[in-house]
This record gives structure tokens, C-alpha cells and sequence, in this order.
């Protein structure tokens, strides 16, 4: 039985909240225990965001493919495996997901719900950072969509990129709004989206050439 717009809807939702939820919950647990150490801190924040991502693909994927980001859902509209309407549906349930499972975060660890962060993420090399991890996840999913490859592909990006891999527009607003280990000033989300849809744009370009389907086959 095909899912109907409703399940899909309320899985990227459910989704992208668990994954909220873990990026910044883990952020805070993270720099509670760590004693100060920022490189502990962050792997401590690193190996549940590649874990959680793992699982809820593999939990959703069968409902709604288990988007959780709006590059992802933009990148399938633009190669026609997904519709214009319900890509933009998926957007806007990614982002109401997002926030909620940031304000899950804050409630678990009994800290303020609402919040604004302080932490500056700009300049050059962050905007490049996004690019290049938004690029390379895309790359990732289009090629093997494989839920091991996505959730080994954020644990690595989040150490090799400056911007610790974002990579992803809903993840990205819904971080502005907790200030906390995870958090980004809203001066610099706008930078990093266009970031992200550059190397959304971008993946989807290498992608349609590197895997193009011999002649005659669809």
C-alpha cells in the first residue's frame, strides 16, 4: 500500500524533529561532560547525528524516503522523482519538524524553549564548508542512497569541514534558534543556505553526468 500524503508528511515531520532533537541534545550533553574540551565535545555531538540519521532512514525511509532536508527534497523535484507540491509539503513539515525537535531539546534539559543563538558561524570558509558538505552528501544520496552511507558521510563531514556539516536548510534555521553547543547566530543562516542550495545545484549536475543511464534505458 502506497503511503498516503498525510504519513509522508507526518514521517519527514517526526523525522526531522528526532534528528533536531539529537543534533542539539547531544550538543548539550556533550558540553555539559566534556569538562571543556571542544574537540571531545564535539565528537561526543559527531557519533549520535551519523547514529540517529541511520535510523530513521532505515525507519521512514519506506513512508517517505526519509528526506529530513529540504536539499535532498529539492534535489528529487529537480530530477523528477518527487512533485513540486509535495516537495514543497516535505519543506515545510522539515522545518516545523525541525524547530520542534529543538524546542524537545531545550524542554529535555530543562533549559529555556525559546531561544536565539550567539554563536557566529561566518566567513568564507564556512560558506565554502557548507558548500562542499552539502555537495558531497548529495552526492552521497544520489548515487547510493543508502541510509550506512548517509549517517558515515555527516559523522566524517562533521570533522573535515570548518562549519562542522550542516548541510541541510531546515537543520540550519532550526539551530538559530537554540543557544547552544549546535546553535548559529541568524546573521549567518542566510550565507549558509545559499551555500547549501549551491551545492545542492551543484551535486545535481556531477550527479546526472557521472551516473547518466546508457542510451535507451530509463
Amino acid at each position: 500500500m502506497t503511503p498516503s500524503l498525510a504519513q509522508r508528511a507526518a514521517a519527514e515531520c517526526l523525522g526531522t524533529a528526532f534528528l533536531l532533537a539529537t543534533v542539539v541534545g547531544s550538543g548539550i550533553m556533550a558540553a555539559k561532560l566534556s569538562g571543556g574540551n571542544d574537540a571531545l565535545a564535539l565528537l561526543c555531538n559527531t557519533l549520535p547525528t551519523g547514529a540517529i540519521l541511520v535510523v530513521l532512514i532505515l525507519m521512514f525511509g519506506s513512508v517517505s524516503g526519509a528526506h529530513f532536508n529540504p536539499a535532498v527534497s529539492i534535489a528529487l523535484a529537480l530530477r523528477r522523482e518527487l512533485s513540486g507540491n509535495v516537495a514543497a509539503m516535505y519543506i515545510a513539515v522539515q522545518i516545523v519538524g525541525g524547530v520542534v525537535g529543538v524546542l524537545a531539546a531545550h524542554f529535555m534539559f530543562e533549559l529555556p524553549l525559546w531561544q536565539i543563538s550567539v554563536t557566529a558561524r561566518t566567513g568564507p570558509g564556512q560558506w565554502f564548508a557548507e558548500f562542499v558538505a552539502t555537495f558531497g552528501l548529495l552526492l552521497t544520496i544520489l548515487s547510493t542512497r543508502s541510509a550506512y552511507a548517509v549517517g558515515l558521510y555527516i559523522t566524517a563531514a562533521y570533522w573535515f569541514t570548518a562549519s562542522t556539516s550542516f548541510a541541510n536548510p531546515a537543520v540550519t534555521l532550526a539551530r538559530s534558534l537554540s543557544n547552544t553547543f549546535a546553535g548559529i547566530a541568524p546573521a549567518g543562516v542566510l550565507a549558509f543556505l545559499v551555500a547549501q542550495i549551491a551545492g545542492t545545484i551543484t551535486a545535481i549536475v556531477l550527479a546526472q553526468w557521472l551516473w547518466a543511464k546508457p542510451d535507451g534505458q530509463s
